[in-house]
């Protein structure tokens, strides 16, 4: 890229000295680093942040510049600690790396222990291990008070666009076993994010379905499965729109599905 020709590598920062400046350039880590990092420490977040549709924390991004997850756009802020995914851009990450910049990978979290170490790391990362054993005791309270909740053993099925669902080994398979539920994906031995067919759906007679709270538009032909008819008399009442900002990163907020979760099948226990 013509950006990096002819420049030295950036000089690394001690790693036990804070990072002053730090770039973040996917929505997971953009949202724990808004949480954990100290003031004027974090620099930039990616534009995923400040989307309500996928952020929880779309208004505090708002205080951030803006990043397009580019090697061009954070070489020139120069960085001294930048944040990504595992499924952030190999180019960009392999460019970075290779000028020199410290970047730490994080995988999407599957589970509340993933959570509490992705709060934990970036707490050491950020040297906020204060600020980070904080929020992981929120994440525990949390929990401690929906397991101490209605345990209604209720089934739902979340069913998106395309007939996806999640099954085993996914932070929604955690939400719903926090709120009490049982995941019908996870009965029918679905692991991760697999295809649920309709048919299969409806023989499933799950008691409530999970579908995104998002509206992105325009109808579309992927939408074609939660607009049939078949699937509209199964749903009837039992549609929970959930809000996907908060089940798709994990962190305190993600306890807030939860918590709304127990309480819908609360409601369709009453009489």
């Amino acid at each position: 890229m013509a950006f990096a020709l002819g420049l030295s590598v950036m000089p690394t920062l001690a790693q036990d000295t804070p990072p002053p400046r730090v770039v973040s350039m996917n929505l997971c880590t953009d949202q724990l680093a808004m949480l954990i990092a100290g003031e004027g420490q974090l620099h930039s977040v990616s534009v995923l942040a400040s989307d309500p549709r996928s952020s929880a924390m779309a208004r505090q991004a708002e205080a951030f510049v803006t990043n397009h997850a580019l090697a061009e756009e954070i070489f020139l802020m120069e960085p001294d600690l930048v944040l990504a995914g595992t499924f952030s851009s190999r180019a960009t990450v392999g460019l970075l790396r290779r000028l020199g910049f410290r970047v730490e990978e994080f995988a999407p979290a599957t589970s509340f222990d993933d959570v509490r170490d992705h709060i934990a790391r970036i707490g050491e990362l950020l040297h906020r291990q204060q600020r980070a054993a904080e929020l992981i005791a929120e994440v525990d309270a949390g929990l401690a008070r929906l397991a101490s909740g209605p345990q209604s053993g209720r089934t739902i099925a979340l069913y998106e666009p395309n007939s996806y669902t999640a099954g085993s080994g996914t932070l929604a398979n955690e939400i719903f076993t926090a709120a009490g539920l049982v995941n019908i994906a996870e009965r029918l031995g679905i692991a991760g994010s697999a295809r649920l067919p309709l048919e299969q759906l409806i023989m499933a007679k799950p008691d409530l379905i999970g579908r995104s709270s998002s509206d992105y538009g325009a109808p579309a032909l992927a939408q074609e499965n939660l607009v049939h008819p078949a699937f509209r008399a199964l749903a009837g009442q039992k549609v929970v729109d959930l809000p996907v900002a908060k089940m798709i990163c994990g962190a305190p907020f993600t306890l807030d599905a939860a918590f709304m979760l127990q309480d819908a099948a609360g409601e369709q226990n009453q009489p």
